[in-house]
């Protein structure tokens, strides 16, 4: 009997897709398909993503920082890897500088102050706002995005 390998491992070096800066949130995207997508991320200290709800899971790995969902009130270090559970409601508040690593499953709904829906961000606007970044920076877009 002979074994296949079957599909090709798709693979990425980060440093081969530009980081680009959306004022105090640096991102670098690295896969991005139908159902997930893999963003890195520098946070600054003081940066706050606004009350969101996730359709799918998401697994995240800080590098280093610190940060904290507003309502748990847990701080996660470098060297922490979480998972959020589909429907999980949270506030992202950066503590100190953060470098975090995201696999988002589905897309987040942003929720204004009034809890009304202010957005919804997925993998295919997280890519296309990638590239008006690097379009807007002068840095190529890169071709090495996996998919």
């Amino acid at each position: 009997m002979t074994e296949t390998l079957g599909p090709l491992v798709g693979h990425v070096h980060s440093d081969d897709l530009p980081w680009v800066d959306a004022g105090p949130v640096g991102l670098q995207v690295l896969r991005v398909s139908a159902d997930t997508w893999v963003v890195r991320n520098r946070f600054r200290a003081g940066f706050q993503l606004p009350k969101h709800k996730h359709t799918g899971g998401v697994h995240a790995y800080t590098f280093s920082g610190r940060w904290q969902y507003a309502e748990y009130g847990i701080d996660y270090v470098g060297g922490t890897f979480i998972y959020e559970p589909p429907g999980s409601i949270h506030t992202l508040t950066i503590l100190e500088d953060s470098d975090i690593l995201f696999i988002i499953e589905g897309a987040f709904i942003e929720f204004a102050p009034d809890g009304s829906i202010s957005g919804v961000t997925d993998g295919e606007s997280t890519l296309n706002a990638y590239y008006a970044l690097c379009d807007a920076a002068g840095v190529p877009r890169p071709e090495g995005i996996l998919q």
